[in-house]
């Protein structure tokens, strides 16, 4: 994105915020041989004024933080990378412990780092503080006992793989979505899953430990935090793995928000919701204008009741093999490919583990137009222009 292009950091800057970012974030390039601080001057131009950035796992293979600075001088970058190297030959079902130390992990780093802002914060401004942390990601490498927190055969039982896929049109048949996974990887999905639930222990973990760390300086009372995920993880649901896929094991992320006193506690609201509404949300608990940039709508008619609803319709896009798109109501879900071919259409409300999918059917014809009307309503109403 441009750096003069709108975010919610620089709004809050302006309202006398002291803006902050630890972790990873993905908003500049990062080439092999780059070093993260060299991002630093397009992330205060994005509006964050403290900027200590980390990358996803993969990508830490290649390009240097002050993380891999860290691991260096402890002689354990090379450990990371040699590992990946290894996981890389036996693809996805690769399942072991990282060589990293448990306080050495990336989100361990992540999270320590977040602490020590918080602890050592001193500006008299409120601050906005976003911690990214990269996991809980694929490889399946929770470090120390995290390793082994959760037994293979205690974890759920995975949405079955749909049967009757050859009815199909030829070009939903032919989409990836359709395809499982080899037999041998799925053997391993208990396994790769109790792993998973140990990486994401452990961001949990760390997240009580920020929260520990603002109560300790007596600002807890007073703290909005907003915790939300880019995307899911199929973990075989499906007989998929990864993600890039609008199943709802996916698309379907977490989004909790606490603040004492303004937001009820323990509710649970069932209304429509994407990430771009966190920003909206934020302006207006700030007490900011909105910005006239973000298309988001602000959580707070739900926040205060959550019987409220948002909006009718979800979009979601996803640029993996090619652009796809999603509308999701209450009861429907469709999705088109990058040539605006519908391959995939869910009767969520009595088919919600997505089993049979109506896309191109004649029974189905009616909802697939009804449902393609609002992707296109809905996209008319997003343009913009870049200024």
């Amino acid at each position: 994105m441009p750096a003069q292009d709108e975010t919610f950091f620089q709004v809050l800057q302006r309202a006398g915020y002291f803006t902050a970012h630890v972790g990873k974030s993905h908003y500049c390039e990062q080439s092999a041989g780059l070093h993260m601080r060299d991002c630093e001057p397009y992330m205060h131009a994005r509006g964050l004024e403290y900027v200590h950035e980390t990358t996803g796992p993969h990508i830490t293979c290649r390009v240097a933080s002050y993380m891999t600075d860290d691991w260096d001088t402890k002689g354990l970058w090379e450990k990371y990378k040699q590992d990946y190297r290894d996981r890389d030959t036996l693809h996805g079902g690769m399942v072991r412990p990282s060589p990293l130390p448990v306080e050495d992990f990336p989100d361990s780093y992540v999270g320590r780092k977040g602490v020590e802002f918080v602890e050592t914060y001193e500006d008299t401004r409120p601050m906005c503080l976003f911690v990214g942390f990269g996991g809980p990601h694929e490889p399946w490498d929770a470090p120390g006992p995290y390793a082994s927190m959760y037994k293979p055969e205690e974890t759920p039982q995975n949405i079955p793989v749909p049967h009757g896929a050859e009815s199909l049109p030829e070009w939903v048949r032919s989409k990836e979505d359709c395809e499982a996974c080899s037999e041998a990887v799925l053997a391993k999905m208990p396994e790769i899953a109790a792993n998973y639930y140990g990486k994401i222990s452990l961001i949990d973990d760390w997240v009580g430990r920020i929260l520990d760390a603002f109560a300790n300086r007596g600002w807890l009372d007073d703290l909005l935090v907003v915790f939300w995920s880019d995307h899911g993880e199929m973990l075989g649901d499906h007989g998929r793995i990864y993600k890039s896929t609008f199943h709802e094991s996916s698309v379907r992320v977490p989004l909790v928000v606490r603040w004492p006193g303004k937001i009820p506690e323990n509710t649970v609201s069932d209304a429509l919701a994407e990430n771009i509404d966190i920003f909206p949300t934020l302006l207006e608990a700030a007490g900011c204008e909105p910005s006239r940039r973000c298309l988001g709508r602000s959580l707070w008619p739900v926040l205060r009741d959550p019987g409220a609803e948002l909006r009718q319709w979800q979009l979601s896009e996803i640029d993996h093999r090619g652009r796809r798109m999603m509308i999701r109501s209450h009861t429907h879900k469709y999705v088109i490919d990058e040539q605006a071919r519908g391959f995939m259409l869910y009767d969520l409300r009595n088919d919600p583990d997505e089993q049979h999918n109506l896309a191109g059917t004649a029974q189905a014809a009616s909802v697939e137009r009804e449902l393609r009307d609002a992707l296109l309503k809905r996209l008319a109403e997003a343009q913009y222009t870049m200024r």
